[in-house]
């Protein structure tokens, strides 16, 4: 997956001329529209900066939340606007609009050093239907464009597909160019051993996943609800938890196949309900009560995972080892983002795919311990999956 980055691009490319960067600046707020978490915005700033070292003057495109192809107050990239310019030191003008002469106007005056921020291209009806009328009125916005939107590269939309058919150089951003460096490299050639670690609620959101990794890893360990179905699959008890009847005997397969190479837990923690947290017991994986659930992996699992993992040279994990959001149901989740920290201290390359786990990592203060923590969700998944993603397809190729 080699793609043409903004630092291919020669000096004449990029001095005095208006940089469109499509970034991905979809970050939580609260509801007095105060953002919550960053991560997103900070993650693209070394693209603009570089950007602005070069003499270039970035136009920002970026969507935010899901409004429905209209304006709505509380998905405004206003608040953006200002944290932005709280992290680049410099100042960014914000338009309330995309698709307009005010928004043409603005990039044509933008002054060097500046930035311009336009307003969410989800307020915009042809966004998500990769209007072609839109997709060229955007690249009259800017002389190149440069894709710095991971999370954005699996959807063909205007300001991320569209755009890129009328508007060329058409380049990776530096964020872009990382994803998939880490995730591209894990997938074509990894130090091994290697091991996967798959969680979250269903099995059904994550076949294709399973499916692209079992011939590449030495190693796949499986947590979450998801588990559940595997253990209906062996013909154990599974009480009361969440199991997909109609993947049972896809989970059989896959377990038949697999051999040794795949992992379910050992053991589950379980309650008779979320709610009664209090009552959480560990119990071995034969031994779930007709009358309750599992919610998290117990403490074996929690030790023969973090043996697997301190054994590996590259680690990729995707979907939380329970729920998280209620403890103690969050320590199988944090237990694996510990064992991920200490194995990249001793030099393995360990890649976080983005959502929950993602967040799970970030609430326990150990992104900066991760080689490399994707800022897409289901972004990394389709990658995962071996699915092509349009925005990153478009992207001019390297030499």
């Amino acid at each position: 997956m080699k793609k043409k980055t903004v630092r291919d691009l020669g000096e004449s490319e990029v001095r005095g001329k208006r940089a469109l960067v499509r970034v991905d600046f979809n970050v939580p707020l609260d509801g007095e529209s105060n953002i919550t978490d960053d991560t997103r915005i900070r993650a693209s700033v070394p693209t603009i900066e570089l950007l602005l070292e070069r003499g270039a003057r970035p136009i920002i495109l970026s969507h935010l939340g899901r409004p429905k192809g209209k304006p709505e107050q509380k998905y405004s990239l206003l608040p953006v606007a200002k944290r932005l310019e709280e992290l680049t030191g410099h100042r960014v003008n914000f338009v309330e609009s995309t698709d307009s002469d005010e928004a043409l106007k603005a990039s044509q005056t933008l002054k060097p050093g500046e930035i311009l921020l336009l307003e969410n291209t989800r307020f915009l009806g042809g966004e998500e239907k990769n209007d072609p009328r839109l997709s060229r009125a955007l690249s009259e916005l800017g002389d190149f464009f440069v894709n710095d939107a991971f999370g954005a590269a699996h959807r063909a939309h205007a300001s991320t597909v569209g755009v890129a058919e009328h508007l060329r150089p058409a380049v990776a951003g530096l964020l872009m160019e990382k994803e998939l460096e880490y995730l591209g490299g894990a997938l074509a050639n990894p130090t091994r051993p290697f091991i996967a670690i798959l969680g979250g609620a269903k099995i059904s959101g994550k076949i294709d996943v399973i499916e692209q990794l079992l011939p590449k890893v030495d190693g796949l360990l499986i947590g979450g609800a998801m588990a559940c179905t595997f253990y209906r699959a062996m013909g154990l008890e599974t009480g009361k938890s969440l199991v997909e009847e109609d993947r049972v005997q896809m989970a059989k397969e896959l377990l038949d196949r697999a051999g040794m190479r795949l992992t379910v837990p050992h053991d589950a923690m379980v309650a008779p309900s979320l709610e009664r947290c209090d009552d959480a017991k560990a119990v071995a994986r034969n031994a779930i009560p007709k009358d309750e659930a599992m919610f998290d992996i117990g403490p074996q699992s929690i030790a023969s995972f973090s043996r697997a993992i301190a054994s590996a040279k590259t680690v990729i994990w995707n979907g939380p080892m329970g729920v998280f959001e209620t403890p103690p149901f969050d320590k199988g989740t944090r237990a694996i983002a510990g064992a991920m920290a200490q194995a990249t201290a001793k030099g393995a390359t360990t890649i976080v795919g983005g959502g929950d786990s993602a967040a799970a990592v970030a609430e326990a203060g150990l992104e900066k311990k991760m080689s490399h923590v994707s800022t897409g969700g289901g972004a990394s998944l389709e990658f995962l999956e071996g699915k092509k993603l349009p925005g990153v397809e478009i992207l001019d190729g390297a030499a």
